[in-house]
């Protein structure tokens, strides 16, 4: 097991991609932390693994910079040190043009999806530099929107944009303290979120088309991977996705 004896802190991991995500690194041996804003759905997601007992909840709200603050001045307190966070809460704003969306919906998307990571990333920053054996590994969630946007996907594709601008930059700043930092683009896994895709969804031309999707357990697998490296070597980018879905080509 590769994360034996090492701790890990999962974002939006109540469900979806980060619930199996923060499943797959317990059985890899990894101690997890589970955050999210709900309490009792990241309970209830801990004691879905069979190795339960190496998982922890702590509510925290990645738009509040206090909150994620006290998030990982936690997991230290708890368990001692970080050494891998994924950066994987999100959230989408309703399909509509942009000159229809409300404001408030685009900063909600840009809170959660950019500066969510952003301070994340800062608070990784600051506990790992300072622990010994110093150094960890940060892992962000982009996205298939963060090279090619659907229809009318400003805010999401905006925010997954940026966070490819955030990863290339902590993967650059965080050199001279070891600290790793790469990003898995992932592409029509079958969540909560991608459960429109096979009855059909907005294409470039106008129409609506059903989309293969793909096990999330794979996504866990590769996140996994990514994980277990050691500091010497990183994945910088990483695409997992449908095989059939509409995006190398034309059309």
């Amino acid at each position: 097991m590769s994360g034996q004896g090492k701790i890990a802190i999962v974002t939006g991991a109540a469900s979806g991609i980060g619930k199996a995500v923060a499943h797959a690194l317990l059985a890899d041996g990894w101690s997890v932390v589970f955050t999210g804003r709900r309490q009792e759905a990241l309970e209830a997601a801990i004691a879905e693994s069979p190795h339960a007992a190496s998982g922890r909840a702590i509510a925290s709200d990645v738009t509040d910079p206090a909150s994620v603050t006290a998030l990982f001045d936690a997991a230290v307190a708890a368990l001692g040190r970080v050494d891998l966070v994924f950066n994987n809460a999100g959230t989408i704003a309703p399909g509509v043009p942009i000159e229809d969306l409300p404001f408030e919906q685009w900063k909600a998307v840009i809170d959660t999806n950019v500066s969510g990571v952003f301070l994340c990333t800062k608070e990784a920053f600051r506990v790992m530099k300072a622990q010994e054996p110093r150094g960890g590994r940060i892992i962000n969630n982009g996205s298939i929107s963060a090279t090619s946007p659907r229809p009318n996907s400003a805010p999401y594709t905006a925010s997954k944009h940026a966070v490819t601008g955030l990863t290339k930059s902590s993967s650059l700043d965080g050199r001279k303290y070891d600290i790793a930092c790469g990003q898995i683009d992932i592409g029509n896994t079958l969540t909560p979120m991608a459960s429109k895709m096979p009855g059909g969804v907005p294409q470039a031309d106008g129409s609506i088309k059903p989309e293969p999707t793909f096990d999330v357990k794979h996504v866990a697998d590769a996140v996994v991977y990514m994980a277990g490296l050691p500091l010497e070597a990183n994945v910088q980018f990483m695409t997992v996705m449908a095989t059939k879905m509409p995006l190398v080509g034309r059309g």
